[in-house]
């Protein structure tokens, strides 16, 4: 029998065990076993995992943009080709099925493919005689090593979201992923030194919140990138402002999907579905909460059970619809909300527990679950569950349902279903979210939007890839130029005018 095989750190080009010898289990959640152990840095491995960055910064920053863009480029083709051996990573240790690991990382390609503009993105302005011979033009220039923290329900895409802008831009990273599925950032990391990245550019450094509070205060860290739950998105934010570093925090959600009455049911079904079950409800952007606008409800809950009874839940590498969730603690969460739905009186219309998996018996499952007449006081409803758990509201009015969703503490994704064309521009008006779905259910922005929330979803203003991706890792230096000729005027010690 082999020993259980231990992920160690990439940092400087190559894997380091660093001097901590603290490690964590990583799980095979559709078999419930340890398939593997993560050493968790020190505060110390982290220190030289910065230090490694930061020495690496001034030739990353200084090479040309045609040298690092080519090797941008070959970044893309070889995650392109081998995305499927990334796939398979994904839902070994995440549990995903295999579809959905290669959506992922397709949709994580999206924001490397952006990055390859850089050179366009990253160019300043230039006003020419402003005042006699003087020229003032601006640059966009890289900030430093930055740091990356990304979670575990997508360690492919939510990595792509951030340092491939931010190397193309010139900086070095240090990236912190979950320690619940490590791999596939040690994975990106080799694949973009193949691609012929430096040594030291791209790092990264497992942990838990050792690691993550010493890459939060850090005086080489100039920005901090971080998706997760609200608590710690406002930990992350405070602490990380604090220490005089920029912040992207993205935090939790609480998404709803307004249906009227005049909308096609069927592909709102379909709609809730998919938003609420894919990816066994792990992710940020899920319809957890359905709004049916009465006399509808009925109907549609017929019609999502109905979908429900056909999909498979089983091992991600079988062909099955939905995988198990990420550990056995999470499972158990998750189920105990409903029992928390019956106590609070609503009506329990699919169990997840009550199934049949496609998979070794001790996986961490949970099945489709579907309440309706959620109370929305109830922690069912208030609560970001982070499972395959949908609920039905039943509101009398389009103008209930919208103050509804603008009560919520979240302001991530909303969608709504209608074949109104006034009602859903009015809604997109008066909405207090920050991604809008028009019979679209997962409202998740192109490369080249950005991606964030409102309210308790996002602390600060800076968002995720696209031009604010650009903004927040470049900063712009003003230049104010003279070229003297022999005529110049001599000195002059009044205040500069324009003239």
């Amino acid at each position: 029998m082999t020993d259980t095989p231990t992920i160690q750190h990439y940092i400087d080009g190559a894997a380091a065990a660093g001097t901590s010898t603290r490690t964590a289990p990583v799980y095979n959640p559709a078999t419930g076993k340890v398939a593997k152990n993560v050493l968790l840095a020190s505060t110390a491995d982290l220190d030289a995992a910065v230090a490694v960055a930061q020495a690496a910064y001034p030739a990353w920053r200084d090479m040309s943009q045609a040298r690092r863009q080519t090797i941008m480029f070959n970044f893309r083709e070889l995650l392109n080709a081998r995305k499927g051996d990334l796939a398979e990573i994904l839902t070994a240790e995440h549990g995903k099925v295999t579809s959905d690991a290669l959506g992922e990382i397709i949709r994580g390609l999206e924001v490397v493919e952006f990055a390859l503009g850089m050179p366009h993105l990253s160019k300043g302005e230039y006003s020419e005689n402003v005042s006699t011979g003087v020229d003032v033009y601006t640059l966009r220039q890289p900030l430093g090593v930055v740091g990356i923290i990304s979670p575990f329900n997508f360690p492919a895409m939510v990595p792509l979201w951030y340092f491939p802008i931010a190397i193309a831009a010139g900086n070095t990273v240090v990236l912190k992923p979950s320690e619940k599925d490590p791999s596939a950032s040690n994975w990106l990391a080799e694949l973009f030194t193949e691609a012929g990245l430096p040594a030291g550019v791209l790092n990264v450094v497992h942990g838990d919140k050792e690691a993550v509070d010493a890459l939060l205060v850090h005086p080489d860290v100039q920005a901090i990138s971080f998706v997760g739950s609200t608590p710690i998105a406002r930990y992350i934010y405070e602490t990380a402002a604090k220490h005089g570093k920029r912040v992207q925090s993205l935090g939790g959600a609480k998404n709803h999907m307004l249906v009227l009455p005049d909308a096609d049911l069927d592909l709102a079904a379909d709609a809730g579905v998919n938003a609420g079950f894919g990816s066994a409800g792990e992710r940020c952007m899920a319809i957890s909460v359905i709004v049916a606008v009465e006399p509808v409800a009925d109907e549609l809950i017929a019609k999502i059970a109905e979908r429900v009874k056909g999909l498979t839940v089983g091992d991600g590498t079988r062909g099955c619809d939905m995988g198990p969730l990420i550990t056995k603690v999470h499972r158990d969460k998750v189920a105990g909300y409903i029992d928390i739905a019956t106590a609070d009186g609503a009506d329990v219309v699919i169990d997840g527990r009550d199934i049949e998996v496609d998979g070794d018996a001790d996986g961490f499952w949970l099945g489709p679950t579907l309440f309706d007449k959620v109370s929305v006081d109830s922690a069912v409803y208030l609560d970001e569950i982070f499972g395959p758990v949908l609920s039905i509201v039943r509101v009398a009015s389009y103008q209930e349902g919208l103050d509804l969703i603008n009560a919520s503490q979240y302001g991530n994704g909303t969608a709504i279903f209608t074949n109104d064309g006034g009602a859903a521009r009015r809604f997109q008006n008066e909405v207090q979210v920050g991604m809008v779905g028009i019979n679209v259910p997962i409202p998740v922005p192109v490369a080249y939007h950005s991606f964030g929330g409102w309210k308790n979803s996002l602390f600060g203003d800076a968002k995720a890839y696209g031009p604010a991706g650009v903004n927040f890792f470049t900063r712009e230096k003003a230049v104010t130029s003279r070229w003297l000729d022999p005529s110049h005027g001599g000195i002059n010690l009044g205040f500069p005018q324009n003239h």
